[in-house]
């Protein structure tokens, strides 16, 4: 057993599985695989959250050492968010999420058009 951020976990499993089941982090780190983003293109990007949970979300993936911060000293201030190596080393796990999905979308799609006819 060992605690991270004072939550206890039984092993590290958990601690992944309490990670990336986090609805906006899974997406968060899903669109920063394919490069840097700004804070108004994640908003953009992910349907439904809100700026507070965005803000949220960033702050504990920066915590986990998952992405990167990059602050700009301009006016108006500049902040970009990229993954860092060891956020990358998620991305064939992602991958093979998407993959799953696009799998099940298939099948549902072709099952709901049986259900139809």
């Amino acid at each position: 057993m060992f605690t991270y951020k004072e939550k206890r976990y039984n092993c590290s499993f958990e601690l992944s599985l309490d990670m990336f089941s986090r609805k906006w982090n899974s997406l968060v780190l899903y669109h920063l695989s394919d490069g840097t983003k700004r804070y108004g293109q994640l908003k953009k990007l992910i349907d439904g959250i809100t700026q507070k949970m965005l803000t949220q979300t960033l702050r504990d993936l920066e915590k986990f050492q998952l992405i990167h911060r990059e602050v700009y000293p301009v006016v108006p201030p500049k902040v970009e968010y990229s993954l860092t190596e060891y956020g990358k080393e998620i991305l064939p796990i992602l991958e093979m999420i998407h993959k799953f999905g696009e799998s099940m979308y298939e099948r549902y799609d072709k099952e709901a058009l049986i259900e139809k006819i």
